[in-house]
């Protein structure tokens, strides 16, 4: 465990960073969500996909798009992050993320798995990919359930080993989404991952937000929440590559002791997204109101947009919450996640506070 007094100082020039990203933000992460379309019906899906269809662009909208942030900025301090939906579901996938890697791109993608040949795998090396993530949530028989795709679990898993076999990737990644109806497979999940040659296993709490709140019963207890930051803790402490995500300030005691880094939300200050239409916005995973989109690809500049809009983001959220304001913790907290932000209400969905601290 890290020593208080460290983590303490940590923390408060963490707060300094994050209030002069407000003033002069740093684009290190862009997604490129490439279509709505999925292959799976996700309990979980903040974007429900599969249920919406989204115009999608063109591959020379996506090569103006591509041409244009390297025009703009340093691409090599910017990951390139794909996904969806599915976005191996794109005919032109391989001729957009070719043409990203041909510019000098680092990129990666989170995929479930299920289109992952041996020969698309191969493919995927030769377009660049650096890093992938392959959703894994739960047993087989829950796992199926929980993504309602009959054979999902067998067809993810060999996507990985497919991904394995070809040896070229820097960095390969299991996500598992935790649920109330799963948390109990943990330890042997865990046991199946570390026979695997992957990289790492991302442990993270099904969200209230999406398909989500259609299913309470898959919602976390406190109890359940407790077990959880103590398992990843605990496989932590033994050297094991397992890790929480980067939602949510978890207290002093969680805080760097269950992944690498403390928490910043980092949507519009490190973080911004191009939607399958071309809207600019923050993180995916927040929820789509009108409000929140900063401009169009296809008739704003990104600079222009990331430099001079974003203004929601680059607040506290904890200055519009009155229980926020009163915790001792807000400096550090600064009212939590925006994807989990209740934007009605002006509260957060999902607090640790009175859980975990």
């Amino acid at each position: 465990m890290f020593d208080v007094t460290i983590k303490n100082e940590h923390m408060k020039q963490l707060a300094e960073y994050r209030e002069e990203l407000k003033k002069n933000p740093e684009l290190k992460h862009l997604f490129l969500e490439l279509t709505t379309r999925c292959n799976e019906r996700c309990l979980h899906c903040g974007s429900y996909c599969g249920e919406v269809q989204n115009n999608e662009m063109t591959l020379d909208q996506y090569k103006y798009i591509l041409d244009q942030i390297k025009e703009d900025f340093d691409i090599s301090k910017i990951m390139l992050n794909i996904t969806g939906g599915e976005p191996l579901l794109r005919q032109d996938f391989f001729d957009i993320l070719g043409y990203a890697n041909q510019l000098g791109y680092n990129w990666g993608m989170t995929s479930n798995g299920i289109l992952i040949t041996p020969e698309v795998a191969q493919k995927l090396a030769d377009v660049g990919m650096k890093t992938v993530s392959i959703s894994i949530d739960g047993l087989e028989e829950t796992h199926d359930a929980f993504r309602q795709t009959p054979s999902g679990y067998k067809k993810a898993m060999q996507g990985i080993q497919n991904l394995i076999n070809v040896g070229k990737f820097h960095h390969i990644q299991v996500t598992t989404v935790v649920t109330h109806q799963n948390i109990n497979e943990l330890d042997r999940l865990f046991e199946i991952f570390d026979k695997m040659d992957i990289d790492s296993w991302r442990v993270i709490n099904i969200e209230p937000m999406g398909r989500a709140n259609r299913h309470p019963e898959l919602i976390l207890t406190k109890q359940d929440y407790q077990y959880l930051m103590e398992f990843i803790r605990n496989k932590r402490i033994n050297g094991e590559p397992v890790e929480y995500g980067c939602s949510h300030y978890l207290g002093g005691e969680y805080e760097h002791e269950i992944r690498d880094w403390y928490f910043i939300c980092g949507a519009g200050i490190k973080v911004a997204s191009i939607t399958t239409s071309g809207d600019i916005i923050a993180c995916l995973d927040i929820e789509r109101r009108p409000e929140l989109t900063q401009g169009n690809i296809l008739k704003d500049r990104f600079k222009d947009v990331w430099f001079n809009k974003f203004k929601e983001f680059r607040v506290d959220l904890s200055d519009r919450c009155s229980t926020c304001q009163s915790c001792p913790e807000k400096d550090r907290c600064h009212g939590d996640s925006y994807h989990s932000w209740n934007f009605e209400e002006n509260r957060p969905n999902l607090c640790f506070k009175d859980i975990l601290f």
